[in-house]
């Protein structure tokens, strides 16, 4: 019976490897590290990316129950940057290129029984091989190294399932169908009558469907297909209501036994001419795009941090899409979009550059290993299979989407371009649209982009980004426009009925080569910084959600008379979903406002924009030199729900320290983020302070990055990450101006 053992604990590594490494079973010299791991901390800017571009070594000690003997053994790998050669004992067992899929590597035929230990070795190269995706050009986001996604040993018999592909059906009818592919394994060649036992389940919840099938078993790898009708009562998965179901499928065949788990959902997704529709209802992409990488360790974060990702662009930002780019990312982050109802365009690796007849072959595998990893995930509503602003290349993209296809035939293909007049292989026309530059239009017409006489499923895949990069402590006018850009381009995706919706490029400031960014090897494209920190270009998409779910108002300003290269704060741009705001300045008379509803026809909520035709020239220059608090207070059905101050006169009055989680695991690597800023006296960032910060963590845990760090923006935020043992944090913030304080976390 098969049986997944994790191997994240106790690697030894070290950061050079050399030939003939393999062969060593001295571990004297190495470190001991966790999963996941990254072969370089980085420091957060300025720094030379070439650091990590190296061979490194890894070495782990295999001492394998004498009950798991005569079993088939698997090393699985959810991700190695960028080639990975496996040895055990010395012996080469396998390599694999790319470091965004999964591979296993089968061991049981080298593992040597009677030895105490048997030293798996992994030579993890992370240079920039120009023979694997996404190299052999210029890329703009870094790749990082390590075996930075986490490893387990696979324990089975000699026939069992190697995957499953779960197909919902007959989606909007009143009862559902399942069609099921099981792939087989059958590594003895037995034969005979296999059995299979099929249940399903609400994920958590009571069983909807329980069954067997029996079939023949001659071959030493195939696939067996069931179809399951007539199922009733079933909830659809949707971005309101992400219902999940489990399948469970056992399979007796001689003495031989395997039980398979998959979570799917029931959701009928699809790109049309006339926009998207999910489950037969209309819907309005709204979303952005995202990497996978962190401050200091890269792409190296465990389960909780990849999923609190997905909670900050759902549940925080309010999207109803993500798009991975430009690679497929965690399985962990996927199951939280499945978990919250947040649709993903996932994609292959790639950046402009097609490379040789051997560098094609691997994109083709890159294809292969997307799909078959994650066809059952509901959230997944189409398949990336271009590399990202490539040129046209027919031969190589029929084949990538005859790949796609081939493999799943439920969803719709794409490929992100940015030029124009490409031909249209996949079955969605997916654009960057670059073309707002705060002047021109927002977005252009389709059929200008297409080049076709007739409209195509359509959906615009960035804008903004490296037009009009903001860091989250630029001056005020440059974050007022940068906010607007992004809204702008949203009301025009909202006004054409034939764009199923945008992608803002992107959602979080990641590291760069020396190539791109702002030369400190950041890309500030983001609506939030590197630490998951807002700008105020966040609460362009925050405010587009009703207020029963989330009221939200935020001016778009530091509440300074002088910030501006004009002077005063006018116009004066507030993000809302309230119906009018209150808006008073120090004693004055209170002044209703509404949003801007013939400016801003397309968006849900329009912003506030509190300009002279609102607030007179003359009722203006009565501020005079005495500057004064303001309240803002916003409405919904003639009732305050929201209120921010913003004095006159701000000065540290609050240190703010809060961890995301108070509760760790101890069994293997989590990690947590800790948000700091120094706030006014009425819970205001001060934008300008620029105090160090120092951290001391104590108890078992280590932090990531530096001890000292300095306020970017009024604000910072860091990690700590878990140690393998038990017991409480208690991690102190100390502050120049305000003393410390302290957060406890406990690791169980």
């Amino acid at each position: 019976m098969r049986k997944i053992i994790d191997i994240n604990n106790q690697w030894y590594f070290r950061l050079q490897y050399e030939e003939g490494l393999e062969l060593v079973n001295d571990l004297e010299g190495f470190e001991i590290v966790h999963l996941p791991h990254t072969n370089v901390e980085l420091p957060y800017s300025y720094f030379d990316e070439k650091v990590y571009q190296r061979v490194s070594c890894y070495k782990y000690p295999l001492s394998i129950p004498e009950q798991y003997k005569g079993k088939l053994l698997y090393i699985h790998f959810e991700g190695v940057m960028t080639y990975a050669r496996v040895y055990l004992n010395g012996s080469f067992l396998g390599e694999h290129k790319g470091g965004y899929t999964p591979f296993d590597i089968r061991i049981d035929e080298e593992y040597n029984w009677q030895a105490d230990n048997n030293i798996l070795t992994v030579a993890a190269d992370a240079s920039e091989r120009s023979d694997i995706p996404p190299f052999g050009g210029q890329i703009d986001y870094l790749t990082y190294g390590g075996i930075y996604r986490e490893v387990s040993l696979k324990v089975l018999d000699s026939v069992f399932i190697e995957n499953i592909k779960v197909e919902a059906d007959n989606i909007l009818g009143e009862s559902k169908d399942v069609k099921l592919k099981v792939y087989l394994k059958n590594i003895s060649g037995e034969k005979g009558n296999a059995d299979f036992s099929v249940s399903i389940n609400e994920k958590g919840g009571s069983e909807v469907y329980k069954g067997s099938f029996t079939t023949n078993l001659s071959k030493e790898q195939e696939s067996y297909s069931f179809h399951i009708k007539g199922l009733k009562d079933i909830k659809l998965w949707d971005i309101d209501s992400p219902n999940l179901y489990e399948v469970k499928i056992s399979l007796n065949i001689n003495t031989q036994a395997d039980e398979y788990t998959e979570t799917f959902g029931f959701r009928k997704a699809e790109f049309t001419p006339e926009g998207f529709y999910l489950n037969g209802r209309k819907i309005k992409l709204i979303g952005l795009n995202r990497h996978q990488s962190f401050p200091y360790v890269g792409y190296a974060m465990p389960k909780r941090v990849q999923e609190k990702d997905a909670e900050i662009l759902k549940k925080d930002l309010h999207l109803n899409i993500v798009r991975t780019s430009h690679y497929p990312q965690s399985k962990h982050f996927l199951n939280k979009c499945d978990e919250l109802g947040l649709l993903v365009f996932e994609e292959i690796p790639g950046w402009q550059h097609i490379g040789n007849e051997d560098w094609k072959q691997v994109a083709l595998e890159n294809v292969r290993e997307m799909v078959t990893r994650d066809w059952n995930h509901p959230s997944i509503v189409i398949w990336g299979v271009r590399i990202n602003e490539s040129q046209d290349d027919d031969e190589l993209y029929t084949a990538t989407n005859k790949t796609a296809h081939d493999l799943d035939s439920t969803r719709q293909t794409g490929g992100v371009r940015f030029i124009t007049n490409s031909n249209l292989l996949e079955d969605v026309y997916t654009f960057n649209d670059f073309i707002h530059d705060g002047v021109y239009q927002p977005l252009r017409q389709q059929q200008e982009v297409t080049g076709l006489e007739h409209k195509v499923p359509y959906i615009v895949t960035e804008y903004n980004g490296h037009m009009y990069p903001t860091k989250r402590f630029d001056q005020e006018e440059r974050q007022m426009e940068h906010s607007l850009r992004h809204l702008r381009v949203q009301n025009a995706s909202h006004m054409d009925d034939n764009i199923s919706g945008a992608i803002g490029w992107c959602a979080f400031d990641y590291n760069t080569h020396k190539d791109f960014g702002a030369g400190d090897r950041i890309c500030y494209h983001g609506v939030m910084d590197m630490f998951r920190l807002h700008k105020f270009a966040a609460y362009a998409y925050k405010s587009q959600v009703s207020p029963e779910i989330e009221p939200v108002l935020q001016p778009v300003t530091f509440w300074a008379r002088g910030e501006r290269s004009i002077g005063g704060i006018i116009p004066l741009v507030v993000f809302t979903n309230c119906d009018y705001i209150e808006f008073q300045y120090g004693n004055k008379a209170v002044k209703k406002i509404y949003p801007c509803k013939e400016e801003y026809k397309g968006i849900p909520y329009p912003p506030i924009i509190i300009d002279y035709s609102v607030i007179k020239p003359e009722e203006a220059g009565t501020w005079g030199m005495v500057w004064e608090d303001v309240t803002i207070t916003g409405y919904y059905k003639e009732q305050p729900i929201i209120e921010k101050k913003l004095p006159k006169d701000p000065v540290p009055a609050q240190l703010y320290v809060e961890a995301d989680d108070t509760l760790l695991q101890a069994a293997q690597k989590d990690a947590t983020r800790i948000v700091v800023k120094l706030m006014d006296q009425y819970g205001n960032i001060l934008p300008f302070i620029d105090e160090i910060i120092k951290i001391q963590v104590n108890g078992p845990a280590r932090l990531q990055g530096p001890k000292e760090v300095v306020l970017k923006g009024g604000a910072i935020a860091f990690w700590v990450e878990t140690i393998i043992k038990a017991g409480e944090l208690d991690i102190t913030v100390k502050s120049q101006s305000l003393g410390e304080k302290t957060v406890k976390i406990n690791v169980v």
